[in-house]
């Protein structure tokens, strides 16, 4: 397949909800992931949205700043990539086993989904150096990622398998390890310095 040439990165917004629907999770099933998990509770949820967790996530693309961006081909929306200050990701804020490596106000890159029919063509690496340039627009220092980087067979169901490379290409440099473990392998804290 062609490597992506050109790709449209856009703040999720909530006239972007859609769109972020047809990547996350396109047949709006409640209980599939609408990438909360790290954000509210499952109260401030409820508060949020009521039992449906599209509408939680519909009140956080109406903060002033967004809890990620939506990646386009054209007009038809290709990727997600969740990235906001850390402080405003509270699992990971509190998380005793990812812990800050300083007192950097970082923003933190937690998920990345590509669509169907759009993956290994080079969508994950535009999509972050567009998630970077959001993060650098709102003032970010700096934005860390915490991939997990093992050798030989990798659980593909894990989030950042096998992308250490991809970070590194962007400019993201190892400025940690983390107690996390995935597919039996520590994430690392990556970091780039905007």
């Amino acid at each position: 397949m062609d490597t992506v040439q050109s790709l449209r990165i856009e703040p999720l917004t909530e006239s972007r909800m859609e769109d972020f629907a047809a990547v996350v999770n396109p047949n709006h099933r409640q209980k599939h992931c609408w990438c909360l998990s790290h954000r509210l509770s499952t109260q401030e949820i409820r508060e949020r949205g009521g039992e449906d967790r599209y509408e939680a996530m519909c009140s956080l693309a109406r903060e002033k700043i967004a809890p990620g961006v939506i990646a386009y081909l054209g007009d038809q929306p290709v990727g997600w990539c969740s990235i906001s200050p850390r402080a405003q990701i509270p699992k990971l804020e509190n998380s005793k086993l990812i812990r800050p490596v300083d007192d950097l106000r970082v923003w933190s890159i937690i998920c990345m989904v590509v669509r169907g029919g759009y993956r290994r063509r080079g969508v994950n690496r535009q999509m972050v150096l567009g998630a970077l340039e959001y993060a650098k627009s709102l003032g970010a220092p700096a934005v860390e990622a915490y991939p997990v980087d093992p050798e030989g067979r990798m659980d593909l169901t894990m989030a950042f398998v096998g992308t250490r490379k991809m970070f590194e290409e962007a400019g993201f440099e190892v400025v940690g390890v983390s107690d996390a473990v995935a597919s039996r392998m520590p994430r690392l804290i990556m970091r780039k310095t905007l």
